[in-house]
């Protein structure tokens, strides 16, 4: 059985850090693009970064370049999205997704991607 289980997320003030991580059990990683997306209350689910199998190419939407990192450990079977300088509209729920396939290819659309995390909070406060 397939689980993306996220962790990490919380209340923080403008300004401020979090790491998001995402671990995944009854797949290997590393045969697996992963994606990190969110959703606001009323909003859909937007994209916010992925990374390729290896880890050595990322994308990420115009709203969060510079601020927020996504990076891997495949020996852990872990995604990571650091998160920095964060502001009020990085308020969301956050989901971690796997999409089958080492291709390096971008996909941002949800409905591509073939598992899903249960999301975790990130509440920034101004």
């Amino acid at each position: 059985q397939v689980q993306l289980v996220e962790s990490g997320g919380g209340l923080v003030l403008a300004g401020g850090s979090l790491r998001l991580s995402c671990a995944a059990s009854g797949l290997t990683a590393s045969s697996y693009r992963m994606g990190w997306f969110r959703q606001a209350p009323g909003k859909e689910r937007e994209f916010v970064a992925s990374i390729t199998c290896s880890g050595g190419t990322t994308y990420y939407a115009d709203s969060v370049k510079g601020r927020l990192t996504i990076s891997r450990d495949n020996a852990k079977n872990t995604v990571y999205l650091q998160m920095n300088s964060l502001k009020s509209e990085d308020t969301a729920v956050y989901y971690c997704a796997a999409d089958r396939g080492c291709a390096a290819i971008i996909r941002t659309t949800p409905k591509l991607y073939d598992y899903w995390g249960q999301g975790t909070q990130v509440t920034v406060s101004s």
